[in-house]
């Protein structure tokens, strides 16, 4: 794994300290690392997780998440009510919100957004789910949106959607959304209510950079500009914090952190992350249109008891020993264990590392073991080689598929790693031009959207396994309006049954994030959720806004939980969180809280 000299050795001699720029004309600038691009600035586009952080800083929701405990509350909504039948909702907005060109965000820039959703514009695939039975939206005044269901929404009031400015985006076409950056050019600003605006970058580049609004509605941050710039592993990314030149790293491996801690004038964690990683199978990709297979997916693959039973082949304990260095644990379903009112845990004997099991029950499918020695397909023709494609700039996927390559060729198969971009793996993806790839998601309290990517209607957008199932498809909508918690948890554990025993995915682990940050230059970073989540990459935007130079954070504002100001001889090195299924997030589904669901995990940030 990735540490190596280039690490250990600046470790050896200290720290560099050059200060933070404060005071005078000089802004006061915080830089993140990042290990991925920004694939589109425009929330109709955009599926990596980063391109939701920037979204956030630019765009302001209807609601918003509690920093400690997830729970809902308002932002651009004070309060909100709904019909006895559940069949209307109500949202009251601010009166005091402007664009940052200086124009009134109202109740209609709600309605055209949503508005863009519902007709199944571009945004459609990406944001449908939450507006989920929504037949109308209507601004009835400008301070008033009503949303008309057909049926009851199990997860309103919670409307995760980034609010965009109708007199900006209201002229654009479907045919010209599909290709609208939504970036600073020619001379034309972005114009956002968010507590930053994006002032320089272009989706696929290496830095973007963001100026602060200073009449942000909820008070001005107290950095002037925020600075993303992005590193193709982590070595280097971690090389810059030491050197000074960004102020914290995002996504690192445990190793890394072990490394940083105790280290002078840094703060290092492994925060708790809800998310996933999985080993996808081509699951049958099809032309959307004539329902004729596209790609050439290897017909082993399209069998899910094929796919099953390689699932036995995968030690999972392994690779969280081993790929994730213990920051993890072993993984199951696509919706963690940190979730019990929602978690369905197969048999153990189903997640066991069972090689001679999966040897007999592929013979038992007709993948009988020919005489040179190879698995053969049911009609006797050889199986051929399976392709397997990892992230090149994630060494979790590339050692994740090594080992799954090993375990392939013990059951006699053939199989070809290919490493390719993240950006370039959702055009192969799309294209269904492969047979396995490992990647993640990052999930959040509740499960409506990832549960929506394995429907049909996701195949050729949201979906990365092309997998269909017309039962799975019925309990997805049954529990998108299913009001009693009891009988919609039973769904939702019913399809996570489906999914394990078709295995379109094999998740291999539920993991942490490593994260450091040069606490000797900034402070008041919060975690998300309280007390060992993330301090960054969080759902809202409580650390960019409660963030601050060390030498001016005083007590942060009373949050005690903040990171602290660390000098240059001292450091603080907080360790492995609580991992998923801590007693933070049991909580906060004990309590009732239902949350927004995050984006597609890519890189290293699920590492």
């Amino acid at each position: 794994m990735a540490c190596g000299a280039a690490l250990l050795a600046p470790l050896a001699t200290g720290l560099a300290t050059t200060p933070a720029a404060a005071g005078g004309e000089d802004p006061v600038r915080f830089t993140v690392a990042m290990l991925n691009e920004v694939d589109s600035f425009n929330p109709f586009l955009g599926i990596e997780v980063e391109s939701y952080e920037m979204w956030a800083l630019t765009y302001d929701y209807l609601i918003d998440f509690d920093v400690d405990d997830l729970s809902v509350g308002p932002a651009l909504a004070t309060s909100w009510e709904t019909s006895e039948d559940g069949l209307e909702w109500t949202f009251t907005l601010r009166d005091d919100v402007t664009w940052s060109d200086g124009e009134v965000l109202d109740a209609e820039d709600v309605a055209y957004t949503y508005g863009e959703v519902i007709d199944r514009g571009p945004g459609s695939a990406t944001w449908r789910s939450w507006l989920s039975g929504v037949t109308a939206v209507e601004a009835t005044d400008p301070t008033t949106v009503v949303l008309t269901l057909e049926r009851p929404n199990s997860v309103l009031p919670m409307l995760p959607i980034p609010i965009l400015p109708e007199h900006v985006w209201g002229d654009i076409t479907d045919e010209e959304m599909r290709s609208f950056a939504a970036e600073p050019a020619d001379g034309r600003p972005v114009v956002g209510s968010g507590p930053f605006r994006l002032v320089e970058g272009t989706a696929g580049g290496s830095t973007y950079r963001f100026e602060a609004n200073d009449d942000y509605w909820k008070g001005a941050p107290h950095v002037d500009e925020l600075v993303f710039r992005v590193f193709k592993s982590e070595d280097p990314a971690v090389q810059a914090l030491i050197k000074g030149e960004v102020d914290y790293v995002e996504g690192i491996s445990a190793l890394q952190v072990k490394a940083l801690e105790g280290r002078a004038g840094v703060t290092a964690q492994n925060a708790d992350t809800p998310g996933f990683d999985e080993i996808s199978f081509n699951a049958g990709s099809v032309d959307l249109d004539t329902g004729e297979p596209i790609g050439d997916a290897n017909p082993a693959v399209l069998d899910p008891a094929f796919r099953f039973a390689l699932s036995l082949a995968v030690d999972r304990q392994q690779l969280v020993d081993t790929v994730y260095q213990g920051a993890g644990r072993t993984g199951s379903t696509i919706i963690p264990p940190g979730y019990p009112t929602f978690h369905w845990e197969p048999p153990a004997e189903d997640l066991a590392h069972d090689p001679e099991r999966a040897a007999a029950l592929l013979d038992e499918a007709g993948y009988t073991v020919g005489a040179d020695g190879l698995r053969t397909l049911p009609d006797g023709s050889p199986l051929g080689t399976l392709r397997l494609f990892a992230r090149a700039d994630s060494s979790t996927s590339t050692d994740v598929m090594a080992y799954f390559a090993e375990w392939l060729a013990d059951l006699g198969i053939v199989s070809e790693v290919t490493t390719v971009e993240s950006s370039k793996l959702t055009d192969v993806i799309l294209a269904g031009e492969f047979d396995a790839f490992e990647w993640g998601w990052f999930v959040d309290a509740d499960p409506t959207s990832m549960l929506s990517y394995m429907t049909c209607d996701q195949r050729g957008g949201w979906s990365d396994s092309w997998y269909c199932d017309e039962e799975y498809d019925a309990l997805f909508e049954q529990q998108g309006s299913e009001l009693d918690a009891a009988a919609r948890a039973g769904q939702i554990q019913q399809m996570q049954q489906i999914l394990f025993e078709d295995a379109p995915y094999i998740v291999t682990a539920y993991n942490t994030t490593g994260q450091a940050v040069r606490s000797d230059r900034f402070a008041c970073l919060l975690n998300q959720p309280a007390p060992s989540g993330a301090w960054l990459f969080q759902l809202g935007t409580h650390s960019y806004r409660s963030l601050r130079p060390a030498a001016e954070a005083d007590d942060c504002d009373g949050r005690t939980t903040a990171t602290r100001a660390a000098d240059a001889e001292t450091s603080e090195g907080l360790g492995t969180g609580a991992l998923v299924g801590g007693g933070a997030l049991v909580v906060l589904i004990a309590a009732g809280v239902v949350v927004a669901l995050r984006r597609r995990g890519s890189v290293e940030d699920r590492e």
